[in-house]
């Protein structure tokens, strides 16, 4: 080998050395980005206008969106004992309807509802106040439940008298405590019998007991369950509001809401929200009421509320 070739071959090596790294750390980060295609791209909410289906729901309904439904809980009655772990609950209706009832269209399976709420837990969608509704499996102790007047997309009706709520208790009821509460038609309606709860593993314990009808109280309500395809497009958060008034509105008080753990927002007036911009996957919503110094106002509380929710796209 000559001198001239010993050479070239000498720089090659060192050269090929010195770039030898650079080009590992190249495929390693291109590695990496293929692995984090496959994983959901950080999520970006923004708070966007009423779907135009919701707008066109609400044109084909007529004067209902304006109705003042009133409700009146008949059983179970307010600080009443039931001595068995299968409680019926039974409603009235009445009040300025302009065309609404709970009902259910079998097409759609969508329709005007009253949402039941045992305790703090998830609602129950009640479509027709002639069919028997019934709570099984209740644990012994004291209990509340709460019910308002909701529209197909589970947006809540907001006039004084749609939304009622009672305490009552269960006394050598027989229920079996490893077992959730259910409906009669076997959906379940609480998991306070065990452990976890579906109230959220952030969430302060509630205690039906410990609530005060006069105080100030939020009632979540929305978003809840799963969301598939164009649903995910746009999700509502909805509440219901009693004894207090939102700082937008002339009063003392905001709702705070958070998104999988995430920044802290305020909703200050009492109207829905929509949020856009969802991924796929499992999140956490987080709704509480607090003053005008950014605390938790308590109330048993049922003032701070963490739900689940799945996004299939």
């Amino acid at each position: 080998m000559t001198r001239t070739n010993l050479l070239l071959l000498t720089i090659f090596a060192a050269f090929a050395a010195a770039c030898g790294p650079a080009v590992s750390e190249l495929k390693n980060t291109s590695n990496t980005n293929s692995g984090a295609a496959a994983t959901p791209a950080p999520q970006t909410l923004s708070v966007v206008e009423r779907p135009q289906k919701i707008k066109d729901m609400m044109a084909a309904r007529g004067e209902q969106d304006e109705a003042k439904p009133t409700l009146k809980i008949v059983e179970p009655k307010a600080d009443s004992t039931v001595a068995s772990s299968t409680v019926k609950v039974k409603l009235d209706i009445s009040g300025d309807l302009k065309g609404y009832k709970p009902h259910m269209d079998m097409e759609t399976k969508m329709g005007n509802h009253i949402h039941v709420i045992l305790d703090n837990q998830p609602y129950e969608a009640y479509y027709d106040l002639d069919q028997e509704f019934e709570l099984r499996n209740v644990s012994d102790g004291e209990h509340t439940l709460r019910v308002f007047a909701s529209r197909p997309w589970h947006e809540s009706y907001k006039n004084d008298g749609s939304f009622q709520m009672v305490k009552f208790s269960v006394k050598n009821g027989g229920a079996d405590t490893s077992k959730p509460a259910t409906t009669n038609s076997g959906n379940t309606m609480s998991n306070t019998n065990s452990a976890p709860t579906p109230e959220g593993k952030d969430m302060k314990e509630s205690t039906a007991g410990a609530v005060d009808a006069k105080k100030p109280l939020l009632t979540y309500s929305r978003p809840k369950g799963e969301y598939k395809g164009a649903d995910a497009d746009a999700i509502m958060i909805d509440f219901w509001l009693a004894n207090a008034k939102l700082s937008g509105e002339g009063g003392e008080y905001r709702v705070r809401y958070s998104v999988d753990g995430g920044d802290a927002k305020f909703i200050e007036k009492w109207e829905p929200i929509w949020l856009s911009g969802w991924v796929a996957g499992k999140h956490t919503i987080k709704l509480e009421l607090v003053d005008k110094d950014g605390n938790v106002v308590d109330n048993g509380g049922y003032n701070s509320t963490t739900r689940e929710i799945t996004i299939t796209k």
